[in-house]
């Protein structure tokens, strides 16, 4: 294959996959700022696995995984949406309450996709090493939202089965067949561009 075939190949699968599309930057939040914002949900522990797909074409675009431990934080490797209040360190968001998590799930539900959400419950320890696991990962280059989220699960006690993928939709049918997951889907006919999702729910913040 040549130099010229290998960026195309690349640039394909990049375009198939989606992760990081857009990507904002930010600096790491500090250890008090993150401490401050810092979120432990009173649900039981577990892990949801969020992933966006492509209506028209019906191809994973995203993968993240939020993770119910002591506190409640969303990896999310490459991602896109990202508010003024809730800290990030790496790719992992922290101070997710329930109307974060919402919004977070709902932003990435628009008219060109949709998201499908699986959660399964594990045990406090499972819950506290994919905390670990996931807030020492540091950040993630485009398109490996998916390879770098079943890295992190593939480490963890019960979820061995998960294969090693590129493909977001991939790693989310090696997560069905897990036992005990239970899946929603949301369909929404919101505008493609987050930004506007994002800037209404931070003047909602704001007024509060």
């Amino acid at each position: 294959m040549t130099i010229v075939s290998r960026i195309l190949a690349g640039l394909a699968l990049l375009a198939l996959m989606g992760c990081g599309a857009g990507a904002e930057l930010r600096p790491n939040a500090s250890p008090e700022v993150i401490s401050s914002a810092s979120y432990r949900h009173p649900g039981p522990t577990a892990l949801t696995l969020f992933t966006m797909i492509n209506n028209r074409t019906g191809q994973g675009a995203h993968t993240s995984l939020m993770i119910n431990g002591s506190q409640r934080v969303i990896f999310d490797p490459a991602g896109s949406v990202r508010l003024s209040a809730v800290p990030q360190r790496g790719d992992v968001l922290y101070g997710i309450t329930p109307a974060v998590a919402d919004f977070y799930a709902r932003a990435h539900a628009r008219e060109t996709f949709h998201v499908v959400i699986q959660t399964i419950e594990v045990s406090p320890e499972v819950a506290e090493r994919a905390l670990r696991l996931a807030m020492s990962n540091g950040s993630v280059a485009s398109a490996q939202c998916a390879l770098s989220t079943a890295a992190i699960l593939r480490q963890l006690p019960g979820f061995e089965s998960i294969g090693s993928t590129w493909f977001p939709k991939r790693l989310m049918d090696d997560f069905e067949s897990l036992p005990g997951v239970q899946t929603t889907k949301i369909f929404e006919n919101d505008s493609d561009d987050k930004a506007v999702a994002i800037a209404q729910f931070e003047q909602a913040l704001a007024g509060q």
